[in-house]
Formats: structure tokens, C-alpha cells, sequence
């Protein structure tokens, strides 16, 4: 099984193509390809194909490394569209492509930039059905209470405000984000995002992603919290700079919250799961 891993500012996943697959991608091979120790180790796998009946250049499949599939990544995206450009699944710099969230759009702009239409943002979703229209809200997590802003991106996004640079960067993630993530006013879980301004369009962000934990970089988690940051300051279209661990990304949100990331990604290798391995994926769930 061949296979090409690539990163985006931290954010690595494994590409494969569908053809090469073996075995259906289930969570317990998914999870074990992940893992840094007993299998490749990466921050998720894309699964892509080559072409759609409807005309798009190909289709993605996004796994999280605990093994539950992903509505959209933003960061993988992009990855799986300099991924299918350099194959030649597209001569042309702009193409479709289909994910769960439905069709994404991107513009190679060079060898290893990419800007990507990723659709228009809601404050309302059935993975938060008991938010209010505005989706803002405040979530009561042990003794604390988050005063959160609720945003779709294709999945489900909880942004929260903090008005402290330096508390920010204190945050326990790891101890907190659980919690939040898991908490039942998100009936299919939710991807969090803790943010301060540094002006009106640039931000810090940290990111801890559904299915995944603390993260350098989360293209959609920098969307929902650029989002969230440009209805918090008063609305109307802005492009926003956010900061995170891994670098930044370059987000512009439209007065009707229509969502566009530039960024960057690269290969890192390419590479074949090896016999023994196969086997040992062939024999789980």
C-alpha cells in the first residue's frame, strides 16, 4: 500500500489513494496507521480519488487519528489539492473537489500554496441544536462556564474569546479540552478553539480538534475562530491573519460569512506499508 505523507504548518496526514486500500478504512485500522510507534504515525489519513460523477476533480475522505471520519479539515484539504494538481487529476489552478461537507474549491496559486473556498459559515447546526440563532452561548464545564461562539464550517466548531494574551498561552488544553469537546450540548463532538486579538485582523489562536487533541494548526479551527472574531468586533467582510502553534494562516470572511484560507503544505515522503504491517491491519475490525 502506497502511500505520500505531508504536512501543513505541524499538521500531517497520510495520503492515500483508494485504489491502493486493501481493506475498508475502519477506525481500528485507521487509529493503528496513526499511531507514531506501532504504525506510521500521522495526524490523520486522506483518502482521495480520482474523479466524481458530477465533474469534480476527485473526491476526500478525512479519518482523525482515534479512527471517526471527518466531515471537512482545512489543512488536509489543502494538502489533498497540491496532492491531486501535482498528479495531474487537474491541469487547470481551480477544480472541485467532493468531501463530506460537500464541494470545496481550490486555486493552486503555486508549488506549495493553495487558496481554498471552503463555503459559507453558519451559526446554526444540528451539531448544536440548542444554540440560539446567533450561536453564542455559555457552557457550563465543571466549575467553569465558557462563554462560547458556535460555528459550522462543514463541521462543528466552538470558538472561545479570551481577552489575556498571556492567559491564553497558560491554558492546560490537554486538561481542558476534553471536556468541551465531548460535552453534551454537541451531540457528534466538537472541535474547540481558544483566541485572543492581537488587532482587529490578526489573531492567536490554540487549537483542539475532535478526534485528535492539541494541535499545532487546524485549518477549519482557524476559520471558526476568525469567524467568531469578526462577529465579536462587529461583522463585515475582513481577511484575518491567525496565529498558531504551528504558523499562520490567512483567512477572509465575507460579510455573508462566506469563508476563503490561503496557506501552504508540503510532501515530507513517500512511502509502502510493509507486508507484516498489512497483515496485522487485515486482522482488525
Amino acid at each position: 500500500m502506497r502511500f505520500e505523507k505531508w504536512q501543513a504548518l505541524g499538521n500531517d496526514y497520510l495520503i492515500v489513494e483508494a485504489s491502493e486500500l486493501p481493506f475498508a478504512p475502519t477506525p481500528s485500522r485507521i487509529a493503528r496507521l496513526c499511531e507514531p510507534h506501532f504504525g506510521v504515525g500521522a495526524d490523520g489519513v486522506l483518502v482521495v480519488e480520482p474523479g466524481t460523477p458530477d465533474g469534480c476533480a476527485g473526491s476526500l475522505r478525512i479519518f482523525n487519528p482515534d479512527g471517526s471520519e471527518a466531515e471537512l479539515s482545512g489543512n488536509g484539504a489543502r494538502e489533498a489539492a497540491l496532492y491531486m494538481h501535482r498528479h495531474g487529476w487537474s491541469t487547470a489552478p481551480t477544480f472541485k473537489i467532493a468531501t463530506r461537507a460537500g464541494e470545496i474549491g481550490p486555486t493552486i496559486t503555486g508549488p506549495l500554496t493553495c487558496r481554498m473556498d471552503l463555503g459559507r459559515a453558519a451559526t446554526t447546526s444540528a451539531d448544536f441544536p440548542g444554540g440560539p440563532p446567533d450561536g453564542k452561548s455559555e457552557l457550563a464545564v465543571g466549575e467553569r462556564v465558557w462563554r462560547i461562539q458556535h460555528i459550522s464550517i462543514g463541521n462543528p466548531q466552538c470558538s472561545i474569546f479570551v481577552d489575556d494574551i498571556q492567559v491564553l498561552s497558560s491554558l492546560d488544553l490537554p486538561a481542558l479540552g476534553p471536556a468541551v469537546e465531548a460535552h453534551e450540548a454537541f451531540p457528534n463532538r466538537t472541535n474547540v478553539s481558544w483566541y485572543s486579538a492581537l488587532s482587529a485582523t490578526h489573531i492567536r489562536a490554540r487549537i483542539f480538534e475532535r478526534g485528535v487533541g492539541e494541535t499545532l494548526s487546524s485549518g477549519t479551527g482557524a476559520a471558526g475562530a476568525a469567524v467568531a472574531h469578526v462577529l465579536r468586533t462587529g461583522g463585515g467582510a475582513r481577511s484575518v491573519t491567525v496565529a498558531l502553534d504551528g504558523g499562520e494562516l490567512e483567512v477572509e470572511v465575507s460579510a455573508d460569512l462566506d469563508i476563503a484560507q490561503t496557506g501552504w503544505a508540503k510532501p515530507i515522503y513517500t512511502g509502502e506499508v510493509a507486508e507484516e504491517l498489512l497483515a496485522e491491519l487485515g486482522d482488525l475490525d
